[in-house]
């Protein structure tokens, strides 16, 4: 997308609606012909190691097929939110620093406001999590984000016993 509008929330909501990438107006012609980055490269969050499809309970990210499932249900994602998602998966169960999540989906030469992260990891609590009331995005204070299991019933579908 290229735009005049450079507000961080412009730019969120630009990649949220399915924008690639967002350059604003006026631009570098090198920074506009970038083809997108592959695995392994600079500016791509995928490693080369990295299963192409991960897994945490019964929440399930092919990053090939750029498709997400929690049990039968399709989750659409923004290309912001598929990646950091599939940094967490890559490293589930363990906590992942803010730092890193900002240098493996935005790059180090990021120089926006960090807290983007903040609301790109609100969205995915809401399309992952919310649905099921279950907690698996969990933030660890102070440091970063963890994706963890919270209920590995749901991964072998059997029904969820909810109090009442």
């Amino acid at each position: 997308m290229l735009t005049a509008k450079d507000g961080e929330w412009d730019q969120a909501e630009a990649l949220d609606a399915g924008a690639d990438d967002y350059l604003t107006k006026p631009f570098s012609l090198r920074c506009a012909a970038r083809p997108p980055a592959r695995p392994g490269e600079a500016g791509c969050p995928w490693r080369e190691d990295e299963p192409s499809v991960l897994r945490c309970g019964d929440l399930v990210l092919d990053h090939r097929e750029r498709r997400c499932t929690r049990g039968d249900d399709e989750i659409m994602l923004s290309r912001r939110e598929f990646d950091i998602l599939g940094v967490l998966l890559s490293r589930r169960g363990e906590a992942v620093s803010k730092d890193e999540l900002m240098d493996r989906i935005w790059g180090p030469e990021f120089n926006g406001d960090p807290n983007i992260l903040e609301v790109y990891v609100s969205y995915l609590r809401k399309k992952i999590d919310a649905p099921l009331a279950v907690g698996s995005l969990e933030t660890v204070r102070g440091f970063g984000y963890r994706l963890i299991d919270e209920h590995p019933e749901l991964a072998r579908g059997a029904p969820l016993a909810v109090a009442g």
